[in-house]
C-alpha cells in the first residue's frame, strides 16, 4: 500500500471526519448525567459489598469484638 502525501492524508482525514455523526448538546448532557448516576450507584454498591465482606472476614477470624 502506497503512503499518501501529507496533503492527501489531511484530505482523507477531513473526508472521514465529515462522515461522523456527532451527538447533539442534549444527547451529550443526558449521557453525562447517566454516567454520573451510574458511578454513584456503583460506588454505593461497592461500599456495601466491601462492608459485608469485611464483616464476614472479621467474624470468621474472630476479630469481630
Amino acid at each position: 500500500m502506497a503512503k499518501p502525501s501529507p496533503g492527501q492524508f489531511a484530505q482523507q482525514v477531513r473526508q472521514e471526519a465529515n462522515k461522523v455523526t456527532w451527538p447533539t448538546r442534549k444527547e451529550t448532557a443526558i449521557t453525562t448525567v447517566m454516567v454520573f448516576i451510574m458511578v454513584a450507584v456503583m460506588a454505593v454498591f461497592f461500599l456495601l459489598t466491601d462492608q459485608v465482606v469485611s464483616f464476614a472476614v472479621r467474624t470468621i477470624l474472630g476479630l469481630g469484638g
